[in-house]
């Protein structure tokens, strides 16, 4: 007889941190609390992306998620890129080169229309920056934004806690210096998609199994599936903004292709919860700091939520 198949492990996908180290505690502290020991003990746990910028402590949010791998050895951890870590790695030159040998700098021709009014960064280095570092270390001339209703911090990404929690001025090219290798690292490593395959989802009809897809945004409805695969895959950094990790409408919907194939998409970054069927959307804080940050654990599809560290709303 064959041995029996290894029992289907806990997964738990972990929304947006943006910076908030005690919610992140609090969110951790929570699921342990919540979970039988030994699902916690040996969970895969897909963090959804956008670590930084927004909240005051970027850089231990970092330590954090780096020294969870000793601390938990029996899980497995993925650690997804957002639009802001994607932005803040190619500040700090933690972006991997585009494949086809081309300089960051051919980028910047698709947005540079925005360069004056985002007030794009022009200090040592430029000239060798992806588009979306220059946007994220750049000071923004218009002081509020409209669609979140609160002022913007430093840049167009909010980015100016990040450089501060660092112990840097917005803007400066000091953070280069400041940010240490080990972060630096973290960044260069973060995969811009994770596919699961045989993961279990509790339904009204019963469990099914699903392949998981966890993608920062989402994948988009108007694009080839075969050629965001492509570029998910690879992480092509010579693409100007990666629609699959900063798109709003165009990624909300799973793509027809994979309808009906018990394909789950799971993401972060539009700054609310919404479950459907077989797409969720984990992402309750938005950076927003009196929210709280979710996590939901499959196959039960139960939230759980960080209970420490929001702030009352003005």
């Amino acid at each position: 007889m064959s041995p029996p198949p290894p029992p289907l492990r806990t997964v738990i996908c972990v929304g947006d941190i943006h910076g908030h180290i005690s919610k992140l505690e609090s969110l951790w502290a929570n699921l342990q609390a919540a979970l039988p020991a030994g699902a916690f003990a040996t969970a895969l746990v897909v963090f959804l992306g956008d670590y930084c910028d927004r909240g005051p402590h970027t850089r231990e949010v970092l330590d954090f998620l780096i020294a969870l791998p000793a601390r938990h050895p029996a899980q497995r951890h993925v650690f997804l890129c957002g639009n802001h870590d994607l932005a803040f790695a190619a500040f700090v030159g933690a972006l991997q080169p585009p494949p086809d040998g081309s300089p960051f700098s051919s980028t910047w021709d698709e947005y540079i229309h925005n360069e004056e009014h985002e007030g794009w960064y022009r200090g040592p280095g430029h000239e060798g920056m992806h588009a979306q570092g220059r946007r994220w270390g750049g000071i923004i001339k218009e002081g509020r934004n409209q669609k979140r209703g609160s002022p913007y911090m430093g840049s167009i990404y909010d980015a100016q806690p990040t450089f501060e929690s660092y112990g840097v001025a917005h803007g400066s090219p000091d953070l280069l210096k400041a940010v240490p290798e080990e972060h630096k690292r973290f960044l260069r490593d973060l995969v811009w998609i994770h596919e699961e395959e045989n993961m279990p989802i509790d339904t009204d009809e019963g469990q099914i199994i699903c392949k998981l897809i966890a993608v920062h945004a989402g994948l988009e409805r108007s694009m080839d599936l075969d050629e965001q695969f492509r570029v998910l895959r690879t992480k092509n950094t010579k693409v100007s903004k990666v629609a699959m990790l900063s798109g709003r409408q165009d990624v909300w919907d799973i793509p027809k292709d994979l309808a009906g194939k018990q394909t789950t998409v799971i993401s972060g970054h539009h700054g609310k919860l919404y479950m459907d069927g077989l797409r969720f959307i984990i992402d309750e804080g938005g950076g927003y700091g009196y929210k709280p940050i979710a996590a939901i654990v499959f196959p039960s599809k139960e939230l759980v939520r960080s209970t420490e560290g929001t702030t009352s709303q003005n």
